[in-house]
């Protein structure tokens, strides 16, 4: 059922991950999508390929904010205006606090904080009324432990961009939401932790595996969709019960 038809949506880091399972849903629901990538230009072109004409990739790094303000134009231009945005793209470093460089914490803040927040900016300043933004967060903003200290902190800002962002988009009909993923089977999950530190994340959720991207996807297009209408400000932790 196309419940997103005639609706234009942009979506970061779209080309692997819960990115690509997103991109993949929206389409599937029948929204015109745009989404970006920075380095995985054959795994954009792949994406593409697959999903057909209502589909176009965008390089653009979340650093860098004039490629933001070109990446939204780009969106508008494919898409005839804008309606649905997902701030999904970030970056994933762990290291202890003492052993954290000036360099890391900018790298890492560059992206997931500044970079969300320009992109939450531009998606009140260019969103038709009515629309949705979803703005990706993660368990350990509440699931804490060794190593997370400037990921969790990156995208606990990000949750209270949104939470503010839902009172001031609300009078135009416009939601605001988090969703924060748990241990979901990525790329960046396995880079980031063992096969040990993945098997005990398993018996800690009550579901007994790993998330796929897709279970994330089917929340933010709910939110995204009619039946998301009246939730706004939100978290919804997308977790298979884990924390």
């Amino acid at each position: 059922m196309a419940t997103l038809g005639g609706r234009s949506a942009l979506v970061t880091g779209g080309s692997r991950g819960i990115g690509r399972a997103i991109v993949e849903r929206l389409v599937a629901d029948g929204a015109t999508v745009t989404f970006s990538f920075v380095h995985r230009a054959e795994a954009a072109d792949e994406v593409v390929a697959n999903l057909g004409d209502n589909v176009r990739a965008v390089r653009c790094d979340l650093a860098d904010g004039p490629a933001i303000l070109r990446l939204f134009d780009e969106a508008e231009a494919f898409g005839g205006g804008l309606d649905i945005v997902v701030n999904n793209a970030g970056v994933a470093q762990t290291g202890l606090i003492s052993d954290t460089t000036d360099e890391t914490y900018d790298e890492l803040m560059d992206v997931n904080t500044r970079g969300a927040f320009r992109v939450l900016r531009e998606a009140l300043r260019r969103i038709r009324d009515g629309g949705r933004i979803v703005m990706l967060s993660t368990l350990n903003t509440t699931v804490r432990g060794p190593g997370v200290s400037l990921y969790a902190a990156s995208k606990a800002a990000v949750e209270q961009f949104a939470a503010v962002a839902a009172h001031e988009a609300g009078p135009r009909g416009i939601t605001v939401n988090c969703v924060s993923p748990g241990a979901t089977d990525t790329e960046m999950l396995h880079n980031a932790n063992s096969e040990a530190v993945l098997a005990h994340m398993v018996t800690l959720t009550p579901l007994r595996r790993l998330g796929d991207p897709s279970d994330v996807a089917d929340v933010v297009a709910f939110l995204c969709g009619p039946d998301g209408r009246w939730i706004t400000g939100q978290n919804v932790r997308a977790t298979g019960g884990l924390g």
